[in-house]
């Protein structure tokens, strides 16, 4: 195929051909660039397009799969990093409580921190919590009270920590 007739073939062509893949992709500018691009390729090329019963339906094909690569590639480009290699994500900031309450049990024995984190943020009965951590359900008992207690002071307005 020389010049004149792979010329001649892309006028007769183009305009359908774009036709043909903004259907199948329903994005008129990308069909018209992988179209294009199909065609560039067509021309590099055109020895096979030469001896090939159907050239159309080749320049079809390429310019479907360049449509397909491309949405490949938008399509792994908005998929979130993969977290192992990515910077942190930002995330909104906690509250003023929300930091007070943290750092007051940060303040506590871990056996009372344990506890109340337990029963409190995760909402387990006292058996759950006493099986979870195993000890008896009363002294459960017991660090919940002494935590709240703890707790009361270290969040009140006269310790000077910011109150919940």
């Amino acid at each position: 195929m020389d010049e004149r007739e792979f010329d001649e073939f892309y006028t007769a062509s183009f305009a359908r051909l774009v036709g043909h893949l903004y259907a199948l992709i329903g994005n008129r500018d990308e069909a018209q660039e992988c179209v294009q691009e199909a065609f560039v390729r067509a021309w590099q090329h055109r020895r096979t397009l030469e001896r090939a019963d159907h050239p159309e339906a080749w320049v079809r094909t390429t310019a479907y799969r360049l449509a397909v690569s491309r949405w490949r590639r938008v399509k792994l480009g908005r998929r979130p990093a993969d977290r192992a290699v990515s910077p942190p994500a930002w995330t909104e900031p906690s509250d003023e409580s929300r930091v007070a309450l943290v750092e007051a049990l940060r303040q506590l024995p871990a056996a009372q921190r344990q506890a109340l984190v337990l029963h409190h943020l995760c909402d387990l009965p006292v058996q759950a919590v006493a099986r979870e951590t195993g000890v008896p359900e009363g002294t459960v008992k017991a660090r919940l009270s002494r935590g709240r207690a703890a707790l009361a002071t270290l969040l009140s307005p006269d310790s000077g920590a910011t109150h919940v």
